[in-house]
């Protein structure tokens, strides 16, 4: 796992987007949750984000951008575009920082919910050294 982390003013600490990592993601439309499925970050080089988000059995490629200044994501896939802020919570019991990815997503053709907005949250854990 490589994780930078880097020392902020006073006792905040900056955490920069783990990778790789696998999510759980879920997307909603309307209000009301309608699809779940796995988000996988390969890479974050220079900016760029590479993976794949699966919601229906098959992984699709995607292909993004990440601002470490502003911990936002925005990365698209053949049927949608996900737009996205990081948040992280530490629990020091269990030595596990909790990342949460949130924002809107827009389906695009050839989905057939082309047009379409909603948002999205994903989730991942990973285990403190």
């Amino acid at each position: 796992m490589k994780e930078r982390v880097a020392l902020a003013i006073g006792q905040m600490t900056r955490v920069s987007l783990p990778y790789p990592t696998t999510w759980d993601i879920q997307a909603s439309f309307g209000g009301r949750p309608t699809s779940l499925g796995t988000l996988f970050i390969q890479s974050v080089t220079n900016n760029r984000v590479n993976g794949a988000v699966n919601f229906r059995g098959t992984f699709i490629p995607m292909q993004g951008t990440w601002n470490e200044a502003t911990r936002q994501i925005a990365f698209d896939t053949q049927f949608a575009s996900f737009v996205g802020s990081l948040f992280s919570k530490d629990e020091p019991l269990l030595n596990l920082r909790h990342y949460v990815l949130q924002g809107n997503v827009l389906m695009k053709p050839p989905s057939i919910r082309a047009g379409e907005r909603g948002t999205w949250t994903a989730l991942t854990h990973v285990r403190q050294c």
